[in-house]
């Protein structure tokens, strides 16, 4: 699950400096342009644009913050160990979320 783990790392990574990168294009985009977004036709795409990337990088933080713990949660050997009711958390789980912090049981109820 390492590999795994560590794979998502990398592509998540990835993700996040294009993101931001775009994020970039976005802003230097909104700089140079009039962006009185209720009279500019492109000052509503502009703010959609930047909301959506805006999102997205967020999600692509919070993915990263998640597979960290996951491998912290490696190295002190309570990977794959519920966080609420401290039993195990079924392969199956984790190979579909392998940053998941707790089994399905507790995960639903």
């Amino acid at each position: 699950m390492e590999e795994r783990l560590v794979a998502d790392r990398a592509a998540t990574l990835e993700l996040v400096a294009s993101l931001s990168a775009d994020w970039d294009g976005v802003v230097d985009a909104a700089a140079q342009a009039n962006v009185d977004d209720e009279h500019d036709p492109e000052g509503a795409t502009i703010a959609f644009e930047r909301a959506r990337i805006e999102a997205s990088l967020a999600r692509a933080r919070e993915r990263l913050a998640d597979i960290d713990d996951a491998l912290g949660r490696l190295g002190d050997g309570t990977y794959g160990v519920c966080e609420r009711c401290g039993g195990p958390i079924a392969v199956e789980r984790l190979e579909a979320r392998p940053s998941a912090r707790t089994c399905f049981a507790c995960a639903s109820g």
